[in-house]
């Protein structure tokens, strides 16, 4: 099967999960908090923030190995698949060996990072913590295992399986806060479930990939060691900084405004992270398609399609982002605010900011995807941790003085310095061009996405003077026509657009074939 057969089947599958996951999710988010506290919502949302600052310690292993597998998977070397993969499982079960304990030494510090945390005990945050870190150390026994599906452009696999679980978990513990509305009981059917699919993930692919049983594997050379190692050196200095910049928010909050607070932000990062899933489908989809493309065709292929793909990111994100500062602060009133009053809502001037940054943030995902797929990673390695330690000094230094849109200000600035750096790498490396033109369609996409949003704010000011349910959906119609209309005219004639064009036209007559 094809590059492109591959990355639609990606993309398809993805969005089905999605979509199935996306509507359940935000049920249970409503019961949740109809059911539970504020701060529990804010103890969830902070944890899994942890959480994730704890995954650090797979410090881009995952990475360079996704990467070293693509050839040898193209070239169907089952003996070097499995010498790689041999080295991927020992360097995650040791990992997973290492944020069991760092999880643990945390635990005496969790009072410090949960500011007003009312009616939840010392020892309740304790043992809800443990359960989530459970949750993450089991994990690193399978997932190595995915590395190969995806190298060969199967992602829609593991997309499947995942997409399974979460129906599951979410349908139970929709019935736990309905009957027994019990945090406990919340967290462990989410624990039952994800070791339940751990076992089968295991089962499965060992059964898919039956040669990863064999005990009679040849140890990698010394050079493809050093290929691996060097590559990952480079990538844990893009991961701390990455986690400095990107997974410290929540922490901040909790420590510096309160614990409810973080979940209140939570209710906005679902929303917006559910529509960022639902974008990221397609172009994380074509990650190990690009792995493929690199690996097999010229530099000006890769680069014809390269700028198809930052194209059509532009338009995407632009899209979304418009209609995020458009109607995520109505749709907040709609859902929470009527019902359980003005908290719900945070300052405007935070959520502008936040918006912004993830505009910005849609341009850095096409470059780190594009990096990640050839493999550059050494060039922009300290660049991470410059971004993290700008977010962290900024955010802190600003929630004091101006509060919740302090931090997003860090979080802006700090993502700005990828945005500027990293196409300058990617075209030296990876094309031997100059960025130039990479900043030149830049700003004529930024300039179009401030039009569109203009006039877009200028009609919501009366479709939206008072807000409803009809005037909300107007809205939606109001913004898809004339931000997509702005695009279409300013952009018809360009080559990314053609090439666009003719793709789709090209699929809708062979299905009619």
């Amino acid at each position: 099967m094809g590059r492109v057969k591959l990355a639609a089947r990606n993309i398809a599958f993805g969005y089905i999960g999605q979509l199935a996951t996306a509507l359940m999710s935000f049920i249970l988010r409503h019961i949740f908090i109809l059911k539970l506290s504020e701060n529990l919502l804010g103890v969830n949302s902070l944890y899994s923030n942890i959480l994730s600052l704890l995954s650090m310690a797979e410090l881009g292993i995952g990475t360079a190995l996704n990467f070293s597998l693509y050839a040898p998977v193209a070239d169907k070397n089952t003996e070097k698949i499995k010498s790689y993969m041999q080295m991927y499982r020992k360097a995650y079960h040791t990992i997973a060996m290492v944020v069991a304990g760092i999880g643990v030494a945390l635990i005496p510090f969790l009072k410090f990072l949960i500011k007003n945390p009312g009616e939840v005990s010392q020892q309740d945050l304790i043992l809800y913590y443990l359960i989530f870190l459970f949750n993450t150390v089991s994990t690193y026994f399978v997932s190595y295992k995915y590395s190969l599906v995806n190298a060969e452009q199967k992602n829609y696999i593991q997309t499947n399986i995942n997409t399974l679980t979460k129906v599951i978990t979410v349908f139970f513990q929709i019935i736990i806060l309905l009957i027994i509305p019990n945090f406990y009981l919340y967290l462990l059917t989410d624990a039952a479930v994800q070791l339940i699919q751990k076992i089968f993930v295991s089962k499965y692919l060992d059964n898919l990939y039956p040669y990863l049983r064999d005990r009679n594997i040849t140890p990698l050379t010394t050079e493809e060691h050093s290929a691996v190692w060097k590559k990952t050196r480079a990538l844990v200095l893009h991961k701390v900084g990455d986690v400095a910049r990107l997974q410290t928010d929540t922490l901040i909050i909790s420590s510096f405004i309160a614990v409810g607070v973080a979940g209140h932000v939570d209710n906005y990062i679902l929303i917006t992270g559910t529509v960022a899933n639902f974008v990221n489908i397609i172009f994380n989809s074509v990650i190990s398609s690009f792995g493929n493309l690199i690996a097999t065709e010229s530099k000006e292929k890769q680069y014809k399609l390269f700028k198809v793909y930052r194209f059509f990111a532009s338009w995407v994100y632009g899209f979304s982002a418009c209609g995020f500062f458009i109607l995520l602060q109505p749709l907040i009133y709609l859902w929470l605010v009527k019902r359980f009053g003005e908290a719900w809502l945070l300052p405007a001037i935070a959520v502008y900011i936040y918006i912004a940054d993830y505009y910005f943030k849609g341009d850095r995902i096409v470059l780190s995807n594009y990096k990640t797929a050839a493999g550059v990673f050494e060039q922009d390695k300290y660049l991470a941790l410059i971004q993290g330690f700008v977010n962290l000094v900024i955010s802190i230094v600003l929630v004091q003085k101006i509060g919740l849109a302090g931090i997003y200000v860090g979080t802006l600035i700090s993502g700005l310095i990828a945005n500027i750096t990293k196409p300058v790498i990617i075209y030296k490396v990876c094309f031997d061009k100059s960025s130039a033109e990479y900043f030149t369609d830049s700003v004529r996409y930024i300039l179009t996405e401030i039009l569109a949003t203009g006039i877009c704010f200028f009609i919501s000011s009366f479709v939206l003077k008072e807000i409803t349910i009809p005037g909300f959906a107007i809205m939606i119609v109001i913004v898809t026509i004339i931000f997509n209309g702005i695009f279409i005219l300013l952009f018809h004639r360009s080559e990314e657009f053609g090439y666009l064009l003719e793709t789709v036209k090209s699929k809708l007559k062979g299905r009619a074939l």
